[in-house]
This record gives structure tokens, sequence and C-alpha cells, in this order.
């Protein structure tokens, strides 16, 4: 009974040495790293992109792998004006996860900002397939889809 309750003591203890993701993320992270991407998601809330890119390359040194973790460096590189390195980022998030979700929307829609309609569609066309009943992703990426070509189209 003592040595269970000294396994279990240890078990505890040893707990925060480790962050869980959120149930929107992929994976569970490092506390040294989730505490860059914590730091990161918080800038990104202010609009602060160069936090955010200086967290999530903190985060991304540490762990190479985390397709979240790319996707959101594309997603700050885009919103601060860097369409190549969001597209570099990007592409390194569905290189780790072809079936990114957040990815897909949002390299979608920095292939409407390049004026590259085909390519968001390409994404929103996979988008239909992750989620045949829909989705958050999905739905976003269709409206941006729409709007880009409606606004298009009154430009003429």
């Amino acid at each position: 009974m003592k040595l269970a309750a000294a396994l279990i003591l240890a078990f505890a203890a040893a707990l925060p040495a480790v962050a869980f993701a959120d149930a929107t993320e992929s994976q569970p992270r490092a506390l040294d790293t989730a505490n860059d991407y914590d730091a990161a998601k918080k800038a990104i809330d202010r609009k602060d992109w160069k936090s955010a890119i200086t967290s999530l390359e903190a985060a991304a040194r540490r762990d190479s792998k985390d397709a979240d973790i790319q996707n959101l460096l594309g997603y700050s590189y885009r919103k601060s004006g860097n369409l190549d390195m969001a597209f570099k980022h990007y592409a390194n998030a569905l290189q780790l996860n072809p079936q990114h979700k957040g990815a897909h929307e949002y390299v979608g829609e920095a292939y409407l900002m390049a004026n590259k309609p085909d390519k968001a569609k390409e994404h929103l066309a996979k988008l239909v397939q992750l989620c045949p009943q829909g989705c958050e992703e999905r739905d976003d990426l269709a409206k941006a889809v729409a709007e880009y070509e409606k606004r298009k189209t009154t430009a003429r």
C-alpha cells in the first residue's frame, strides 16, 4: 500500500513537467514549449504579431514537429504582412499534418491575399473532404472565398 501511494505521489509530482493541449490542439507540449505557445496566443489576441512570432519561433525550436505551432507561425506572419513566411509555415504545418483544418483555412486565406483564388479553392475542397458535415474552418474559408469573388465582381 505504501509503495502504491509513493508511486501515485511520484507520478503526480511529475505532472507539472508536461502541459496538456486543449481539445482543439493536436498534441501535448512540454512545459517550456507550452509556455511559449500560450504567450504567443496571448500576443495574437493583442494583435502583437512580432511578439507572437518570437514566442512561436522559440516553441518551434523546441518542437519542430508541432503542426499547431507551424500553423500559428503562418497565421502570425500573414497578419504581419509577410506572406512568404506565412506560406512557408503553412506548408510545414500541412507536411506535419495533412489534415490540419486550421492550416487549410489559413493558407486558403493567404492565397486570397495573394490573389490566387484557385489555390484557396483547392484548400476549401480539402476542407469539404475533411468536414463533409461542415466545420468552422470550412465555413470561414468558404465565406472568405465568396467575399473575395464578390469584391472582384463589383470591382469590374
